[in-house]
């Protein structure tokens, strides 16, 4: 990963396309970074919805991960997971702006950004970083797509009102052959995610680890497990059932049965920035309402 700086020459602004209040939010970023003689590159898409292109230099993820030293993502968690998928074999640090609620990834508030990013700029922030996964569909002898996920991998039954059929292997070893409406596979940062709702646990970023979550298996001994972060996670889906497979809850592929959905850890990171005071438990305390008394009816 490249060396970080205190002071980002290039700094790429990324944006939630439907938004109709990032224009704004991406126009000041903009300004405010300028000022500071910080040369801005403004993403493709995020440019033609915003009409700020004009002003500002407009950049594809390529020329972002070639060029610039941080990009910001104004947006949500969504938008961030996009980005992530897109710049992560760039190594391209990452610093999240939320556009309405608190995000798991996105934790600094719109209100707050020009001031923290003063602090970014002048060297005060931390580093976190995230693992990947990679994922590879494979159809006989051939790999009929391929993937990462930042969150999760979801191999689930789809528009089918039926149940699935998968095999899990771990390390070429067979574990169970699980009926189920899925499997989750989730990474630290998706544990808090799709795999937290169907009762998966809570693994903190600095954990190696990959937590693999039945969705409402038919037998109630199956149970979520965690792995180290060096295994090779093969899901097989049995006939006579397809199986859809989503990453980050975003892309998606229509797999066959018969099909191998094979999971590892990827070589390359996302790291994300945090200006002072960043606090994973206290995001956890106001996202999960922990601490907070309950209601009386």
């Amino acid at each position: 990963m490249r060396a970080m700086q205190k002071h980002f020459q290039t700094i790429a602004l990324i944006g939630k396309y439907q938004s109709p209040d990032v224009s704004e939010a991406m126009l000041d970023m903009a300004r405010f970074l300028r000022e500071r003689e910080v040369e801005v590159l403004i993403e493709q898409a995020t440019a033609s919805s915003t009409g700020i292109a004009a002003d500002f230099r407009v950049a594809t993820f390529d020329e972002i991960g070639s060029h610039a030293d941080l990009a910001v993502v104004l947006g949500g968690d969504g938008t961030l997971l996009t980005t992530a998928r897109r710049l992560a074999s760039h190594a391209v640090p990452l610093l999240g702006v939320n556009q309405g609620r608190l995000g798991f990834l996105t934790d600094i508030p719109r209100h707050d950004m020009l001031a923290r990013m003063e602090e970014i700029l002048a060297g005060r922030f931390s580093r976190d970083e995230r693992m990947l996964l990679d994922v590879e569909v494979l159809r006989g002898d051939s790999r009929v797509f391929q993937t990462m996920a930042l969150n999760d991998v979801v191999v689930s039954k789809g528009d089918s009102g039926r149940l699935i059929e998968c095999e899990l292997h771990i390390d070429g070893e067979f574990v169970y052959s699980q009926r189920s409406d899925g499997i989750i596979v989730s990474t630290p940062t998706g544990s808090t995610a799709y795999a937290m709702s169907a009762n998966g646990p809570i693994l903190h970023p600095g954990v190696t680890g990959i937590a693999v979550v039945p969705v409402c298996p038919h037998a109630l001994t199956h149970r979520p497990v965690t792995l180290s972060d060096r295994c090779v996670i093969d899901i097989v889906i049995q006939p006579p059932h397809d199986a859809r497979i989503h990453f980050d809850g975003q892309a998606r592929f229509d797999a066959r049965a018969g099909d191998r959905v094979r999971i590892r850890r990827s070589d390359h990171v996302i790291c994300l920035l945090h200006p002072p005071g960043y606090s994973y438990f206290s995001i956890l305390r106001e996202k999960l309402h922990w601490s907070t008394a309950p209601k009386l009816y």
